[in-house]
């Protein structure tokens, strides 16, 4: 069974188990804020760390109107509501501003018509259910890396995309910010100044574990049925959601009930950048070889014949036939350094200008209705590499891949590992 296969049996389907009705399909007009003010309006379906950033982005920006916001946990919920409340404020004569509704279900802010685009900055476990019903709305979408936690879900998400004519932008900032270092890296790579690339490094956290953390009383205000969703049943921790308003990342990253771990975390970053640099952005590796033992170490393997090691400093290491590129946040530098001091010429490979900054690319394209700079097809590819790392490590054994069938070559248990059965009542075909 192929994963296109696994995704509406597994998956698609859930999106249709909504119990609400969502609003009939808009215009290309329509979505493309063509409303009050000629903003786009805009609902935040996650207010955590990431969630919290992107509304004050937004908030600054004169073309986006937020309205509506929602999240499981009452005080993050209300703080989101005020400061959208005291931004609007301010540029009203009358300096009050009520016009931002809250949720605690998701659906019913994607059953607003009058809402044209949603970011969804959940954790990973909620990105691919929201994202394809918001496409089913005709709602183009933000959301927050790794794209999803399995490869139908990923896939899932493409096809919804796809379908609805959706500005879908994947939450892979270091493809606009940062300074333009991950661009000239990947500029410099594919322009052959390093030779061929022979390997590439990336080094970031371990796979997922199994979640195994006690259980806790859930705090007044914290809808934990909603939380958990799809992912299986267990009582309240508050390593998973944090009680109040955090200024950490909370640890439900490391689980695979509801993450990838460090592999998938910044993994979905920094292998986005190698999969940019391979002129890989619609394929992927075809095998993978983990070590017997440890959460690093694990290689993978294109067919072109370079080789990509989970494991190293932080950030990416491209090593060629003719120097090394290392580029991190903060970090650029080549081996010999005169690599990056000769300018890139008129023959040499250039990026597309698409600005500095990721949600504002986004912003620009539901206007002209282009597809963005980590469109859903980058983000499932590149989350993809992640999650074939995860299935790895958990085997401990070779696989081979077929990046366009996304299927393991004669490796039932491993292509099982595509997908998860959601709990109920997520999980109705």
């Amino acid at each position: 069974m192929t994963t296109h296969q696994l995704s509406r049996r597994q998956f698609l389907a859930t999106a249709l188990a909504s119990t609400v009705t969502i609003g009939s399909a808009l215009s290309a007009q329509e979505r493309a804020g063509e409303g009050a003010n000629n903003r786009i309006n805009l609902g935040v379906i996650g207010i955590g760390m990431m969630g919290r950033g992107h509304l004050q982005g937004f908030l600054g920006n004169r073309s986006v109107q937020v309205v509506a916001v929602c999240d499981v946990h009452r005080i993050r919920r209300e703080d989101a509501v005020e400061r959208v409340h005291r931004a609007y404020a301010q540029e009203r004569k009358a300096g009050t501003y009520r016009g931002c509704a809250a949720y605690v279900d998701f659906r019913e802010l994607l059953g607003r018509r009058d809402i044209d685009a949603v970011v969804i900055a959940t954790p990973d476990h909620w990105h691919a259910i929201p994202a394809i019903l918001a496409c089913r709305a005709r709602k183009d979408v933000y959301c927050e890396k790794p794209l999803s936690l399995t490869i139908a879900e990923s896939r899932a998400m493409v096809q919804a995309t796809r379908d609805n004519n959706i500005v879908f932008q994947t939450g892979s900032q270091q493809r606009t910010e940062f300074g333009g270092n991950f661009r000239r890296a990947v500029e410099y790579v594919r322009s052959g100044r390093i030779g061929r690339v022979r390997t590439i490094r990336v080094g970031v956290g371990g796979p997922a574990v199994r979640c195994d953390l006690p259980n806790q009383d859930t705090p007044d205000g914290v809808d934990w049925e909603m939380w958990n969703g799809p992912s299986p049943a267990r009582a309240y921790s508050d390593v998973l959601c944090p009680r109040n308003i955090h200024t950490h990342f909370p640890a439900f990253r490391n689980y695979k009930e509801y993450a990838g771990g460090g592999l998938a975390d910044m993994g979905a970053h920094h292998f986005d950048i190698a999969q940019w640099a391979l002129d890989m952005d619609q394929s992927g590796p075809t095998e993978i070889h983990p070590p017997e033992r440890g959460d690093t170490g694990l290689r993978f393997v294109y067919a072109n014949g370079v080789e990509m090691f989970h494991g190293g400093p932080s950030g990416c290491t491209f090593e060629g036939t003719e120097g090394t590129i290392y580029v991190d946040r903060g970090a650029l530098r080549s081996t010999p350094g005169t690599i990056l001091q000769q300018p890139l010429g008129d023959r040499d490979f250039r990026l597309p200008d698409v600005g500095t900054n990721h949600r504002q690319n986004w912003l620009d394209c539901i206007r002209t209705r282009r597809r963005p700079v980590a469109d859903v097809e980058i983000g499932a590819r590149s989350a993809q590499v992640c999650q074939l790392g995860n299935i790895g490590y958990w085997l401990r054994r070779a696989l081979r891949w077929d990046p366009q069938r996304e299927e393991f070559i004669d490796n039932a248990e491993a292509n099982r590992l595509r997908a998860r059965e959601n709990r109920t009542p997520w999980d109705r075909i």
